[in-house]
């Protein structure tokens, strides 16, 4: 199944993560919020462990592709896609940070303009809204 997710950050005009459709591996359609969140670590854990991580492919002189210019005002990042750490992600770990994250409070999810704050809410996916995830910062400062 095919979701469209977005992610920001509070306080930035523009989002982190531009709309981006993923596919999921299920054919519910009503889930829990829990197993939606497991479902697109998941996902991710897999696009990220399928990069190459073979020393062969490592780009040594750091050259950049022709399409940099557009990828840096896309993203506001500078970088070259080289992956230092070479450790695949643990899928089962990764899905239980996501959501103790997600119970501490340091992420938001909306599905169109609904909040989506408790686990085991269920979600309709066939009204097709997309799911903004929003990054939660928490500020700096004393008690007195």
């Amino acid at each position: 199944m095919e979701i469209s997710i977005t992610v920001k950050q509070l306080g930035r005009k523009h989002p982190l993560l531009n709309e981006e459709k993923l596919s999921i591996s299920s054919e519910e359609v009503h889930l829990p919020v829990e197993n939606l969140i497991r479902l697109i670590v998941l996902q991710q854990v897999d696009s990220f462990n399928a990069k190459s991580f073979e020393q062969e492919d490592l780009d040594s002189i750091k050259t950049p592709r022709e399409d940099y210019l557009n990828i840096l005002t896309d993203t506001g990042k500078a970088g070259f896609g080289s992956i230092y750490n070479e450790r695949r992600a643990d899928p089962e770990k990764a899905q239980e940070n996501a959501i103790q994250a997600f119970e501490d409070g340091l992420y938001a999810i909306f599905y169109g303009d609904e909040e989506l704050k408790d686990l085991k809410q269920e979600i309709d996916l066939s009204q097709g809204r997309t799911f903004v995830f929003i990054r939660l910062t928490f500020l700096a400062g004393s008690y007195w």
